[in-house]
């Protein structure tokens, strides 16, 4: 799923150290398990409308790729990568938005979530991006097994092989993360100075589905490119990273039906997502910390 940028004083807070100046160390944990458990449930939950949605992008054509047959193929990757990205993302995210903080009230607040958003993206694709590419070949390729990808990826084109796709998934990730969290955010703060009072989980939720919703749409081509460049052939124009090229590509042969293609299950999968994802993270963090507080 895609990235997240988050400020959680609304529903939870993270404590900080007033001697050291740096995050308590629940807080840090709460922040790693809950995004993990959170990405985790996101992923294994709406995996077929992933696999509709890659198939959908596939330079073969949809039937070709599989059509509706194997949906959970390359499940394995997802489910082994899933936890750790999301945490990665929300640990990063929470000690940025911590370092730069600033005033509730201040109107360089967006640009803080902005940043924050970035940074969080640019190490969760470390982790990211490997899984993706052996979980998309393997979604259009129902008939080998993922670790069988994973070991051609390997063996064919090495490490660079299992990165091949970073850029462009980076490019996908920030413009989604500074249109979606900075929108959650403020949807939240207007939630919660209309019933003045902060949101509940699932008002942080149903904020997170129509943000993601909405970024789901806007940077659709993006994630189009970033599939015709994970599953392309060794050797081709394609594989070489380059997104402008790619797009191009894309919009000659296909014309704009092509640069949105599986807009709708990636809209309904992310809208969903940020249901689900979002209001997992919240209330996973918040029961955390009361866990702790409770603690001897």
């Amino acid at each position: 799923m895609n990235g997240v940028a988050i400020r959680f004083c609304l529903v939870s807070k993270y404590s900080l150290c007033g001697v050291c100046g740096a995050m308590e160390w629940p807080g840090f944990m709460a922040s790693l398990v809950a995004g993990g458990v959170a990405g985790v449930s996101v992923d294994l939950i709406l995996y077929p409308l992933d696999t509709i949605k890659t198939r959908l992008q596939s330079p073969q054509g949809f039937n070709k790729a599989g059509g509706f047959r194997g949906i959970y193929a390359g499940v394995p990757s997802a489910a082994i990568g899933s936890f750790p990205n999301a945490a990665a993302f929300f640990i990063t995210y929470e000690y940025v938005k911590w370092f730069l903080h600033t005033d509730s009230s201040s109107y360089l607040m967006p640009v803080k979530h902005m940043l924050a958003a970035s940074a969080g993206e640019v190490v969760a694709c470390l982790i990211r991006v490997p899984s993706e590419v052996v979980k998309q070949r393997a979604q259009v390729s129902s008939s080998s097994r993922t670790f069988q990808i994973f070991s051609n990826v390997l063996y064919q084109e090495g490490i660079r092989g299992l990165y091949r796709g970073y850029t462009s998934t980076v490019l996908r990730e920030i413009p989604f993360s500074l249109v979606q969290f900075p929108l959650w955010e403020s949807l939240k703060a207007l939630w919660s100075w209309r019933q003045d009072h902060v949101v509940d989980c699932w008002q942080s939720a149903v904020c997170g589905a129509f943000a993601g919703g909405f970024a789901a749409v806007v940077t659709t081509p993006l994630d189009v490119a970033k599939t015709r460049i994970m599953l392309a052939k060794v050797g081709s124009s394609t594989a070489s990273g380059n997104v402008l090229s790619a797009l191009h590509g894309v919009w000659r042969t296909q014309g704009l039906a092509g640069l949105f293609a599986g807009v709708f299950p990636r809209t309904a999968a992310i809208s969903l997502g940020g249901f689900i994802f979002l209001g997992a993270y919240d209330r996973t963090r918040s029961l955390l910390l009361e866990l702790g507080r409770g603690s001897p």
